[in-house]
Order: structure tokens, then sequence, then C-alpha cells
């Protein structure tokens, strides 16, 4: 049974608009299969236009708010977890203000008064999907807002705090104000480099956040571009993952541990300069659905096993769980209760 609170999240409250598309559309916008990034100018009259041509489903996103989603889901202890983000002062703030409650997230939003609440195209194609998010109200979320009472509060009551690397594109000195708090109070803070192209351009602000990193995530295409912008050196995933490892940390009580994703194949895993590997559930190619979400429910899985002080493998079996589970789904969709067992 995990504490009220335990679990803190911070990130870019989205609602997903969910659709089978062709690659004829991906092209006209210029989108890769199995990318994800920030919508520009361009974009911002595709969402209409994925309504009108495709059929759609709506559902709670935003990879950090997944996340905590599914950690909730499998804690099944009422508001063990809280998140944050900003959202708009309309109905698809509302959905999400409603869905997260309602999945027994304690969610205490920044809402901003002309913004609307961000969404994010999912685009499927196959086993690939391709995400393009207009963040909107999300871009707007302020570092002072951590600072009102009630989020101090949630803060102060949390042992774990998880952000995922998008949160950089908007408010990294809000990361940063976490990441300390986590490490002054000797509390474990845990990233997600979170795409390829946040490892490129948001360098500066990852870095400076990195040395309060305790636990950081991210799947192979992160990891290589996270390399290369690093020199390196290595293509060799293990010998990436022993670098991030040993990049300077605050608290040299607690050795970061580097945990990266390669879909099908094993998971590898660093801690204390060592590396193992963790195999996957194996899945037939006919039960998969839709991958939006695994990478992120695979964290979530990982995180109610972690708040509970459970074991290495006990947190990579739920993690695995979580993942199965979602890929079976349509969108990061929880709808019946979790049957994981350590």
């Amino acid at each position: 049974m995990a504490s009220e609170g335990i679990l803190f999240g911070l990130g870019n409250p989205l609602l997903d608009i969910s659709a089978e598309v062709n690659k004829t559309f991906l092209d006209k916008y210029g989108l890769e299969a199995n990318n994800a990034i920030l919508a520009e100018e361009k974009h911002h009259k595709m969402y209409d236009e994925l309504v009108e041509q495709f059929s759609v489903e709506y559902v709670p996103g935003g990879a950090t708010q997944n996340a905590i989603r599914v950690a909730q889901w499998l804690l099944e202890s009422p508001n063990a977890t809280s998140f944050t983000g900003c959202i708009g002062k309309d109905k698809y703030g509302d959905i999400l203000k409603q869905k997260a409650t309602d999945a027994g997230v304690n969610p205490h939003y920044m809402i901003h008064d002309t913004e609307p609440t961000g969404t994010c195209a999912v685009m499927l194609t196959g086993l690939d999907r391709s995400l393009c998010a207009y963040l909107a109200a999300a871009n707007c979320f302020d570092k002072k807002f951590l600072e009102t009472p009630k989020i101090d509060e949630l803060m102060k009551k949390a042992e774990y705090f998880y952000i995922g690397g998008f949160v950089l594109t908007v408010c990294p000195a809000g990361m940063l104000h976490v990441a300390k708090h986590s490490h002054d109070n000797n509390k474990t803070f845990i990233f997600n480099l979170s795409a390829p192209f946040i490892c490129e351009f948001f360098s500066d602000p990852m870095m400076e956040l990195m040395p309060y990193v305790d636990y950081l995530f991210g799947n192979e295409s992160e990891a290589l571009a996270f390399a290369k912008k690093h020199g390196f050196e290595t293509e060799d995933l293990k010998e990436i993952a022993k670098k991030i490892a040993a990049l300077p940390k605050e608290n040299k009580d607690k050795p970061r541990i580097v945990i990266i994703t390669q879909g099908a194949l094993p998971t590898i895993i660093c801690k204390d300069d060592q590396i193992s590997e963790f195999p996957i559930i194996p899945l037939e190619q006919s039960k998969i659905i839709d991958t939006n979400g695994a990478g992120d429910s695979f964290v979530g899985g990982f995180l109610a096993q972690l708040v509970q002080k459970k074991d290495m493998d006990s947190c990579l079996k739920s993690g695995n769980y979580a993942a199965n589970f979602m890929i079976q789904q349509s969108g990061c969709s929880l709808n019946k209760k979790p049957s994981f067992q350590c």
C-alpha cells in the first residue's frame, strides 16, 4: 500500500487525438512513421484534417501524465500520485482533469485563461506511431506555480519525482526547482530523455538537470541521439548506458541508474557500473493494437514498484506488464483492473 502523494509528476498535459492514417497523410506534413515532434505552424491545420478524414479517439495524454496514470492504476491506493502542468479553461481541460481524478491521481493544474488545452496528434501506421504535439496551454507552465502553497505541499509530501524531457521545451527552470528539492531532501528524482530532438536541441538545460538525476529512462533512438550529441563515439547501447551513468552527479551516495528500452529486444540496465539485460514479455504481433504509450506505461509500471521500495526485478517485471497491457489497447486506456503480481 503506497502512502498518499508519494509520487509527484510534472509534465505537459495533452489530449491525444488518435487515428489510423496512411503514409500519404504523414508525407503531406513531413512526419516520420515512428517519431515525436512539436507542432510547427505548418501542422496547425492538420488536427482538423485528422478529425475530418479519419476515425479518431480522444484519450488523455502527455507522456508524464500517462506514466503517472499507469503508476496510480497499479498502486490502487487513492491519491498515491499527484500531477501538475498547465491546461486551458475549456472542455478539453475539464476532460483531462476528470479523467485524471477518475484514475485516482490527484491533479492540480495551472489554468491558463486564453490558451487552449494542448493536444497531440497520434497517427498510427501499422505498428508505428507518429506523434505531433501542439502544446498550447501546456507551453505556458510557470515555475512560480510550483511555489504556490498547494503545490509546495504536494512536493513536500512526495518522496519520488518524475518528469519527462518534453518539459525542457516549456519550463526548464521548473524542472530544476523540482530536481533540487529532491536532492536537498534526499528524495529520488527520475528523468526520461523522451525524444531524440530533446537530446539534440535541448542539451544545455538537460545537462544542467543531469547531476540531480537518480534514475534515467530512454529508448534506443533517444540513447543514440544523446551519445551522438555528447561525442561518446559509440553506438553500443551498453557502453552508452555506462557513460550516461558515469556523468557527474551531486549525490554521490546514490549512483545513477540508467534504463534503456529497445522495443522487442531486452531492456538494458546500468547499475553500479554493471550492465544487465531484462527480457520483455513476448507477444504475438496480431495482438498488438497500438504501440502509443508503451514506453510511458513501462515507466509507470516501474515507478509503481519503485515507490514501494521493491527490488529491480520487480520494477522491471511491472514495467513489462504495463507496457504489454497497453499495446493491446487503443490509446493509453486503463479499462480494467490490473492483475500484476511480483
